[in-house]
């Protein structure tokens, strides 16, 4: 398991691909399967873990690029070796360089990395190396792809247990970037008369923008609470009457839109990306066009049951589904790769 080295492992805030793959590799080692996990020295894991640098980048002062590089290539070292079954990266596109020399396969899961067309020369290079999409909408980006599953990201749902909505505001959550539509959450909370909680990381790229959005807004109405941590994020949102998704892009996934569920606080979001796939449309949600509709849309929040939230939330984004669902992919991919007559191991070495 080749981690993302951006931010500490587990990730106490901001990191969804570290915590993602965290709760994988957790339940992987959890259900069985031999995982050695590649990482930044003092992650907190079951699994082996090989320490490939002495912290993350968003706390080190050396250079990021070189960090990265000596990460991946003792990940890639090691695999060549043959002591693995499968090499599983979430490292956007930079593992696939190596595919072709290694004696396993190596499976990718995008993240989203198809999306920016900055990455496709190189993806079509390996298009025929073995992918997982987190959507059918991140298939979009890139339907040449050799995609052998789609498998949305999953959550530890008892890290997010039911809640009531009983704070009565509304929620925004996550990066405070024009993709993601800040500036239209506080919007809508202002027409709707109802306060709005706003939770997430201010990118340095981003600060002047974010300054701009909150300049002149009423802090009677509208609460910037930082980049929260899992517990309180969690409780931010259980206490909500709603969480907002107003998007400028097509993002492929949307983690807190699951993790809002799994509250029991449902979802008015943009019907965009992977909006329709995660979103029951007046039954978990509302999937709107503009501004004005996700205010009418959260006049009627109130009639959706909190309870069938969590239960989808616990049925097809649980970490339990996502571990099932990659363990297939990895029996999949060896008996594809070895020799005529032998079986899989139920038992995989990652």
């Amino acid at each position: 398991m080749v981690a993302p080295i951006s931010h500490q492992y587990p990730p106490p805030g901001y990191g969804p691909w570290e915590r993602v793959t965290h709760d994988l590799t957790e339940r992987l080692v959890e259900i069985g399967h031999d995982v050695t996990l590649f990482a930044p020295e003092g992650s907190v894991t079951r699994a082996r873990l090989v320490a490939t640098v002495t912290e993350p980048l968003d706390t080190s002062e050396r250079d990021a690029r070189l960090e990265e590089e000596a990460h991946l290539a003792t990940a890639m070292e090691a695999a060549a070796d043959g002591q693995f079954d499968v090499v599983h990266s979430h490292l956007h596109v930079h593992a696939l360089v190596f595919s072709r020399l290694l004696p396993i396969p190596l499976v990718t899961t995008l993240h989203g990395a198809a999306w920016n067309s900055a990455n496709h020369e190189l993806l079509i290079r390996y298009a025929d190396m073995p992918f997982v999409s987190l959507s059918h909408q991140e298939r979009s980006y890139l339907p040449q792809l050799n995609y052998v599953a789609t498998i949305p990201n999953g959550i530890r749902t008892v890290d997010f247990p039911l809640g009531s909505g009983a704070g009565g505001y509304l929620v925004f959550a996550g990066r405070m970037a024009p993709e993601k539509g800040p500036d239209l959450a506080i919007e809508i909370a202002l027409r709707s008369g109802i306060p709005l909680r706003m939770a997430g990381m201010v990118e340095p790229r981003h600060r002047e923008y974010f300054e701009h959005t909150m300049r002149d807004v009423p802090e009677s109405q509208v609460e910037y609470l930082g980049d929260l941590a899992r517990p309180e994020l969690a409780e931010l949102l259980a206490g909500a009457r709603a969480t907002l998704m107003p998007l400028r892009w097509h993002e492929p996934f949307g983690l807190v839109v699951v993790e809002s569920l799994a509250v029991g606080t449902p979802v008015v979001a943009w019907r965009m990306g992977a909006m329709p796939e995660i979103i029951d449309d007046g039954e978990t949600g509302y999937l709107v066009e503009d501004v004005g509709s996700a205010v009418e849309a959260v006049a009627k929040v109130g009639s959706l049951s909190r309870e069938a939230c969590r239960s989808v939330a616990e049925r097809r984004f649980s970490h339990k589904k996502m571990a099932d669902s990659y363990s297939r992919v990895y029996s999949n991919l060896i008996a594809m790769t070895s020799p005529p007559g032998s079986a899989p191991p139920g038992r995989q070495r990652l």
